[in-house]
């Protein structure tokens, strides 16, 4: 049975332990520390890892960080993640988009919706994360049929899906975590769409070749900072760049390391989390 690596992160029980915007902080001291998934539950954080050693790397981080944050590690079985998820997730409707787990699937689409069904896991992306959700409403802004996508990092191929049932084609998946690649891979089956997305596992910054007209990444706002040359390398002359994972306390850090060569086209935020849609200046 695969076992997820994870920190249960508390808060103290002591009113006035934590700081004010304490969320923000601890956002913050994750960006770098390269988490797989983050479940937030009021003072209670659980954040997943790609390994053990990712995650006592972080936990040695952590504990040498915020003075008012307790840091225990756990191992969470995949059957539990699933049980938990199918008594709490629900679909999430983006715009026109639909995004459900399979035991939901069917009961919201209207006419003229598009559903991608998602099955839950510790790959990441189903939909419910402020950040997936942004990227979902920024692709509904441009006009995708008969445009290439590549979507680096793409998780469980929730962003992917969207892309090619919104009209985009040809449609890359990309990324350095072989069970997020396995998860993207059911999922796309359990969309009916298997071979229809391309799906690789590497990391983008060692593929400097990489191009497509749209380009998705949905990071962490210091790597997209770190790697705004090398994604704008893969966005085609015409092309357009949707960018999340940034806290607003990132925004400016990210838009400065992509202007130029492009121009902020659009914006949008959402639980403290932003999107960014560029276009070429």
């Amino acid at each position: 049975m695969k076992r997820w690596p994870a920190l249960d992160l508390r808060l103290p029980e002591a009113p006035g332990s934590a700081p004010d915007g304490w969320q923000d902080v601890l956002a913050a001291a994750l960006d770098d520390l390269q988490p797989t998934a983050i479940q937030e539950q009021d003072d209670l954080w659980r954040v997943f890892f790609g390994s053990p050693e990712d995650r006592d790397r972080a936990m040695r981080a952590l504990v040498a960080g915020p003075s008012w944050l307790a840091v225990s590690p756990v191992d969470v079985d995949d059957e539990d993640w699933a049980r938990r998820s199918q008594e709490t997730l629900r679909p999430v409707r983006v715009g026109r988009v639909v995004i459900t787990p399979p035991w939901s699937a069917g009961s919201l689409p209207g006419a003229s919706d598009v559903e991608i069904v998602i099955l839950p896991s510790m790959g990441f992306g189903t939909g419910h994360h402020a950040s997936t959700r942004l990227c979902t409403a920024l692709l509904q802004k441009l006009d995708l049929p008969g445009r290439s996508l590549l979507d680096v990092g793409t998780g469980s191929g929730v962003l992917a899906l969207v892309a090619l049932k919104l009209g985009a084609s040809p449609v890359e998946g990309l990324d350095d975590d072989v069970d997020a690649v396995a998860a993207a891979a059911e999922n796309l089956e359990l969309n009916g769409v298997t071979g229809s997305i391309a799906l690789r596992h590497a990391d983008f910054r060692d593929l400097p070749s990489l191009g497509a007209d749209v380009v998705t990444a949905n990071l962490t706002g210091a790597l997209l900072a770190r790697s705004a040359g090398l994604l704008a390398a893969a966005v085609r002359p015409g092309g357009s760049l949707i960018v999340s994972g940034v806290t607003m306390e990132e925004e400016d850090m990210v838009v400065k390391a992509f202007q130029p060569p492009f121009k902020l086209a659009s914006r949008i935020a959402e639980d403290g989390w932003v999107g960014l849609l560029f276009g070429q200046a």
